[in-house]
């Protein structure tokens, strides 16, 4: 089988769905332009002038992205509640018009409740969203009593507009994007086995960049796998079916990236650290000489990595006939030890590793596509299905696990102190914008609001501010281009809105700057639309964004504030403590203790591990002048990477304990994994309590614990290899941590030493 013979539109949708897991932007994109356009048609044909096109088309846009309920009846709900909160915002934004004091005050009041309705959940989100973003189209258009009858109408025509496109045009389920999340996976996945022939093949010259490339699909393979974490609830039939696709798409995501480990592994002359996975510009490990074999492993090697690329691209609908059967009985087939070719040890346990990725493959494809025809199994193929098969009994009969919620109240809570740095920071907007323009102040309001969106650090929001204040000095330039160019051509300039939007919410998730360019140039196209452009107006949005982003800044550095190290602090002692919680519950499971549900645990550590990673982003953006910093932050992160990639390995080998053959309880490695616990236990209680007493322990490997304790035992009733693998390096990588957190580590002979603090 060949790439070549796949359609040339399907490779380049494959590429597309794996660039946009589940076509989330596209959609996002699509929906709202849609809204855009059918409410500018409707309102063309009803006569309506050109300030109301401008407030009908933004107004459809706050009623569409605002919205980010799942659940078709809930988004409905959420809709009717937003027209009545935009009816009233526009209402009073008229009537306030003329009372400056009473209007700013009132403005401030909104800013406080839009942001304060934050805590109750997506609804309140959306509602305090759409009150704002009406009363400040109000602003915009400088609606006033006379007009508010049009312009009320010009809201009913725009979220009647933004339903029909939501739930006739453009509909979007819970199952359908769930789908399309699969699909994503499928193909980052086979993105992933790509870069890892790369890096088989890559000489001396292009090794270090193959290996960035693993790097990357293997993030992206990760995030994919948390996306569709996010959407099981929702989009699965029960609660059984959801515990499965999730047990499947671990299983593929481990193995893959075990897969790279071995790789790697097997192109070095030493054995590499997992860590290279995961650290950008880490030390490429020097060259061996164990693929350059004449005796065509090499070349079998690699046939078999594109034979798992192309099984996991190929549909269901496509594996009639014997050749795709002779494939997977193939590569499952070396799970065997009678069918690993000869080969130095690094290079048959690639090949293991792609029976795994295979297993895991046909795992998936059960899970997702259903049953398939079993006629030409292979006695490794029917004993994998066999395995798959009581894992599913297994997870059937798993009960769910309780959700625990753990509430903040007064000062303390997010939202509320978020509300009050907002309004002191809105103020401060208010009354330097008023400096710059009486006209045109809300300009700063609008920035200081959005910089404190999604953000929760000062640090956060200096570098939102910077990232906004750069698209839109390059986005005033291109306003004032396409502003001569269009002239006084209504409908092009809709067209270009319509274009701008689309772009803005499609490149939103990937550049917050490349947002506010487009967002900047729309505005030079509405001006002109409304025949208020001039290059000083432009200039004018730059200045009022600078003062709104320096606002915000000043409000979250002084009121209540949440500095960047205390922040990344609160999230690396729940980081650590969650990979406590997933090692111990791991490592209890796999020493004979009772089972309990590992995956969530483990999807529960990958998620606070994302959170600390966006957290630290203003400690490695490259204009941090704290250099040092920045790269001990950039190590620390990565160590927590492969900390959380063996735990999940360890979550997802004890989970198949109650019915594998292959992976045996062993209660001695409740002893070996003391070790590691209390060790994790002194990080957490040095970076929660400052605590310098701590001393983090290390000696002997856990393997070797294990052989001294009993070294008669059989083979058969010991763990297996990769599981004392993986405890191993996670040993291996907490000591790390201990290092650049200014944690002691004892040693067996009594020395200590004492890292450079982070």
């Amino acid at each position: 089988m060949r790439t070549a013979t796949r359609p040339g539109r399907t490779r380049i949708w494959d590429r597309f769905a794996a660039s946009d897991p589940g076509l989330l932007r596209l959609m996002a994109g699509l929906r709202t332009a849609g809204a855009i356009a059918l409410t500018l048609a409707v309102l063309a044909l009803l006569g309506a002038g050109k300030t109301q096109l401008v407030a009908g088309s933004i107004s459809a846009m706050a009623a569409t992205f605002a919205i980010k309920e799942k659940q078709q009846r809930k988004q409905a709900v959420t809709l009717a509640l937003g027209l009545v909160v935009a009816l009233a915002a526009m209402s009073l934004g008229a009537l306030l018009s003329t009372h400056v004091v009473a209007g700013d005050l009132f403005f401030l009041a909104l800013i406080f409740a839009a942001v304060y309705s934050r805590r109750f959940g997506d609804r309140g989100t959306a509602l305090g969203l759409i009150g704002f973003q009406v009363y400040f189209v109000s602003l915009f258009v400088g609606a006033g009593v006379s007009g508010l009858p049009g312009l009320c109408g010009t809201l009913v025509v725009a979220f009647v507009c933004s339903a029909l496109v939501r739930f006739v045009v453009v509909p979007e389920t819970p199952e359908r994007v769930l789908r399309r999340l699969r699909a994503a996976f499928r193909a980052r996945l086979a993105q992933l086995v790509s870069a890892q022939i790369e890096l088989l093949d890559a000489g001396p010259d292009r090794v270090e960049k193959a290996l960035e490339e693993v790097r990357r699909h293997t993030a992206r393979l990760h995030e994919s796998a948390m996306m569709i974490q996010g959407r099981l609830a929702e989009g699965t039939s029960d609660s059984a079916t959801a515990a499965l696709v999730q047990r499947r798409i671990a299983d593929a995501e481990i193995a893959a990236e075990r897969l790279g480990v071995l790789i790697l592994t097997a192109r070095s002359a030493e054995r590499p650290d997992t860590l290279t996975l995961h650290l950008p510009h880490a030390p490429v490990p020097a060259a061996s000489d164990r693929l350059t074999a004449q005796d065509g492993t090499t070349a079998t090697l690699r046939r078999d990595l594109e034979a798992l690329r192309l099984l996991v691209l190929r549909p269901v609908a496509e594996d009639r006939g014997t050749g795709v059967a002779q494939v997977r009985n193939r590569l499952l087939g070396y799970r065997d030890e009678e069918n690993l070719p000869r080969a130095s040890a690094a290079v048959q346990d690639v090949f293991r590793g792609i029976g795994e990725t295979g297993r895991s493959v046909l795992g998936l494809r059960l899970a997702l596509d259903g049953p398939q025809d079993e006629s030409d199994d292979t006695p490794s193929t029917a004993r994998s299905r066999e395995e798959l098969d009581a894992e599913d009994v297994a997870i059937a009969r798993a009960e769910e696990d309780e959700e625990d919620t753990h509430d903040r109240t007064g000062w303390k809570r997010p939202t509320t102190r978020t509300a009050v740095q907002v309004s002191v920071g809105s103020a401060l907007a208010i009354i330097g914008g008023e400096f710059l323009s009486s006209q045109r102040w809300y300009w700063a309001v609008l920035t200081c609001w959005v910089v404190f969106l999604n953000t929760a650090s000062t640090g956060e929001i200096l570098v939102k501010g910077y990232r906004r204040l750069l698209g839109t000095v390059l986005g005033v330039v291109a306003g004032a281009l396409l502003a001569s160019l269009v002239g006084s051509h209504t409908w092009t300039a809709f067209a270009l809105v319509l274009l701008f939007i689309f772009a803005m919410f499609f490149t939103a998730p990937l550049s917050y700057a490349l947002m506010s360019f487009f967002v900047t140039a729309m505005l030079g196209l509405l001006y002109t639309l409304l025949h208020t452009y001039s290059t000083g107006v432009l200039v004018l949005r730059i200045e009022e964004t600078a003062l709104g982003a320096t606002c915000g800044v000043i409000a979250a550095a002084l009121v209540l504030p949440v500095n960047t190290d205390r922040r990344t602090d609160e999230l690396l002692a729940t980081v650590l403590k969650r990979l406590g919680e997933v090692t111990g519950a791991a490592v209890d499971q796999l020493s004979g203790g009772p089972a309990i549900e590992l995956l969530d645990k483990a999807r529960d550590l990958d998620t606070a591990l994302d959170d600390l990673r966006s957290s630290t982003q203003p400690l490695t953006h490259p204009i941090t002048p704290l250099r040092a910093r920045r790269e001990t932050v950039r190590y620390l992160v990565a160590l927590l990477e492969t900390c959380a990639y063996h735990a999940r390995s360890l979550a997802a080998t004890a989970d198949l304990l109650p019915y594998s053959k292959t992976v045996a309880a062993d209660p001695r490695l409740k002893g070996a994994g003391r070790r590691i616990a209390h060790n994790i236990d002194v990080l957490v209680a040095r970076v929660e309590d400052d605590d310098t007493e701590g001393v983090a322990e290390t000696g002997p490997s856990l393997a070797s614990m294990l052989e001294t304790d009993r070294p008669g035992l059989p083979r058969h009733d010991r763990v297996t290899d990769r599981v004392l693998r993986h405890l191993q390096r996670l040993d291996e990588g907490v000591i790390g941590l201990a290092r650049p957190l200014g944690v002691r580590v004892s040693t067996p002979a009594n020395t200590a030493s004492r890292g450079p603090a982070a």
